[in-house]
């Protein structure tokens, strides 16, 4: 449907309809005053007119939330969509969790355990499809520990080391099982040459544990330069033996799948990390 489709005049007065009223005009009551417009004789139920939230990544990183993209009888209820908002909200504008602070932390956690809460349990044993695809992440709790690591040890971000984290992704292929963290990278370089603009990409392999529990298994790294550096080939990093690796950094993990639709995903990593992806 449209924007076009969309009559914004405020109707004067509540109407009241049946379950089954037809519309000869061709515009039905919706939500809040707004009209929708409907061919010429539909029967509508007045249970399929909801408006749901759907989320969009826009070319700044940051999400576009339209509340009134979609009217359907779908699965997510108002009040889903409306904690759903309050969570993209409470996450928007904290440059994915490297500017939160304390206060920021505990709003972007309480909004998360609202809307885990409202969906309820999530079941990926019949749906692993919701899962599909290249997602952005918006927000991690772990990043305001101001390191590329998250809640595990990794490189310092700010002054001590001229790294300038990009976007982040996942690329999921539940087909062959992959599980790939997408890190766009930009690496300061001495005066006059300008910055080193590169994409690391860690690959894994994923299962699914119980019904929403996902483990994933360290593969290998690979960087490709971007830029003015293109042309050159992709670089696959060499990894430490095992005993020369850090116990707390193996490449391994799980989480918990606390929430999931067609555009937005809640995460809660092993180590507490809150994680909000939408797709990209």
């Amino acid at each position: 449907m449209s924007m076009a489709s969309l009559n914004l005049l405020p109707h004067p007065a509540p109407l009241s309809y049946s379950s089954s009223t037809s519309f000869p005009k061709g515009f039905v009551p919706c939500c809040n005053n707004i009209h929708v417009f409907i061919p010429k004789g539909t029967l509508l139920r007045k249970a399929s007119l909801k408006p749901t939230l759907v989320v969009k990544s826009s070319a700044s990183g940051a999400f576009v939330a339209d509340p009134l993209s979609t009217i359907t009888g779908g699965p997510i209820s108002d009040s889903i969509s409306s904690l759903k908002f309050n969570l993209l909200s409470a996450v928007s504008g904290l440059n994915r969790g490297l500017a939160a602070n304390k206060d920021d932390l505990r709003k972007a956690d309480a909004a998360a355990k609202e809307l885990e809460a409202a969906a309820g349990l999530i079941d990926l044993t019949a749906d692993l499809d919701k899962l599909q695809g290249r997602w952005k992440l918006i927000y991690s709790s772990g990043f305001s520990s101001r390191t590329l690591g998250g809640s595990r040890p990794g490189p310092p971000t700010g002054r001590l080391l001229p790294i300038t984290l990009g976007q982040v992704f996942q690329r999921i292929d539940i087909l062959n099982k992959d599980f790939d963290n997408i890190v766009e990278l930009q690496l300061g370089a001495p005066w006059p040459l300008p910055p080193l603009e590169a994409t690391a990409t860690l690959a894994h392999k994923f299962e699914l544990i119980g019904s929403s529990r996902i483990k994933i298994v360290f593969d290998k790294t690979t960087v490709k330069t971007t830029g003015i550096l293109s042309q050159l080939p992709e670089l696959e990093v060499p990894r430490l033996p095992d005993g020369l690796r850090p116990r707390s950094n193996t490449g391994n993990g799980e989480f918990e799948i606390t929430y999931a639709d067609s555009d937005t995903r809640v995460t809660r990593g092993d180590r507490g990390e809150l994680r909000v992806f939408v797709v990209a």
